[in-house]
């Protein structure tokens, strides 16, 4: 009889081992997501976070990541720094972590820095375009950006100012290091287009009025307004510049696309503004046909049966983060591996990769660790529907990638 219990308890032991075996094997590899997913940038958090959803559904169907599960775990810094860096450590605790995507907000990302290299772990930047962030003097440098560097940026900005045969702009930017990356940028090319910068204005984040800068930039006689700033400083903005009736264009780095901007000043002022927005990706343009008609049907059939390419909000959101989840879990695949050294490795010799965006000869290489650049970027402008058209195309700006 003893020898019988003896028999069980260790047939007990032998199918839970293995069941517990099976579900350690099974524990789901975590991308993090570190957004602004409830304040002034929501938009393009959510944008992100569908992005990331519509790869990982893919993914998934292939197997995952190393044979396992990628799950999405996502944290709120609501565009303050302070939070962001809480957010970096919690997400570097969690076992099986492959990377973090980050959010809109160029000074959250550069808050952060230190703790993402001090960490050791991997961050992906979808949206937030300032410079320092890829190039911010770590070796290793743990950080890889697929989506607009103001550096190249401002190159775009100034052609397409050219090209309208503007010869002095205003800038208006937002009082933050992106706007001062912005105003570097912007500064050390405008000579390169013939355009002399006529007036700096600066813009605090939650700036209710704007009513004196603007009478000072219509005293410097700009041909145009270029203006970085997000959503409901832009709101502010073109507020003052129609109750000043000015007729003047205004050329716009992307954070108005990445809040709630169009819907907050309404269709009928949009239409009486001579905007134009800095873009990467519309579902209108036919770049990757086969992969948007895809990517489109997906976001149908997971968040809006209704859904056209007027109506998906801060679109390019969701294409940066589409593309960085499926180039992150290649690389982890390849490196068969969740180590951020290995990953990074594999992620800096990834090639002839066909994402939504584009097809990537090499996204990244140890020396280049931004995606895309100006030959990749474009204006847009707002339609009837609110939704952002490209506007017509012209010979692309001078860039350094691929």
């Amino acid at each position: 009889m003893l020898l019988l219990v003896r028999i069980i308890l260790l047939s007990v032991v032998l199918v839970f081992g293995r069941g517990f075996a099976k579900a350690t094997e099974q524990q789901p590899v975590i991308l993090g997501l570190d957004a602004d997913m409830s304040a002034v940038a929501v938009e393009g958090g959510k944008a992100i976070k569908q992005g990331a959803l519509l790869a990982i559904a893919e993914i998934n169907e292939r197997g995952g990541v190393l044979g396992r599960p990628l799950e999405l775990k996502i944290l709120d810094h609501r565009g303050n720094p302070a939070r962001g860096i809480s957010n970096i450590k919690a997400l570097a605790e969690q076992p099986n972590l492959l990377a973090i995507l980050g959010g809109v907000h160029t000074p959250v990302a550069l808050a952060e820095l230190p703790t993402i290299h001090e960490r050791e772990v991997i961050y992906l930047g979808p949206w937030a375009a300032g410079t320092a962030i890829v190039d911010n003097g770590y070796a290793p440098n743990y950080v890889y950006r697929l989506s607009v560097r103001d550096e190249e940026a401002a190159k775009v900005m100034l052609k397409h100012a050219s090209q309208r045969g503007f010869k002095t702009v205003g800038l208006v930017l937002e009082r933050t290091g992106w706007g001062r990356s912005n105003l570097a940028s912007l500064q050390q090319y405008s000579q390169d287009y013939g355009i002399t910068i006529s007036h700096v204005s600066w813009v605090n984040w939650r700036q209710k009025t704007f009513h004196q800068e603007i009478q000072t930039q219509i005293r410097n006689t700009p041909d145009a307004l270029i203006t970085v700033v997000n959503a409901p400083e832009g709101v502010v903005i073109a507020e003052a510049v129609l109750q000043e009736q000015l007729n003047i264009p205004i050329i716009s780095h992307w954070g108005l696309a990445g809040g709630n901007f169009a819907s907050v000043l309404g269709s009928e002022k949009l239409q009486q503004l001579d905007l134009t927005i800095l873009q990467t990706f519309s579902f209108h343009q036919k770049r990757q046909p086969e992969v948007a008609a895809r990517v489109l049907q997906a976001y149908r059939d997971k968040f809006d049966s209704q859904a056209n390419p007027d109506s998906i909000r801060a679109v390019v959101g969701l294409a940066h983060a589409y593309d960085l989840v499926h180039l992150i879990a290649l690389a982890a695949n390849q490196a068969d591996s969740l180590s951020a050294p290995a990953v990074a490795r594999a992620l800096e010799n990834i090639s002839d990769y066909s994402g939504l965006i584009k097809r990537y000869q090499q996204p990244f290489t140890s020396e280049r660790h931004d995606a895309l650049y100006a030959e990749d970027y474009f204006m847009a402008v707002y339609n009837q529907q609110g939704g952002l058209t490209p506007v017509a195309p012209t010979t692309p700006a001078a860039g350094k990638g691929q």
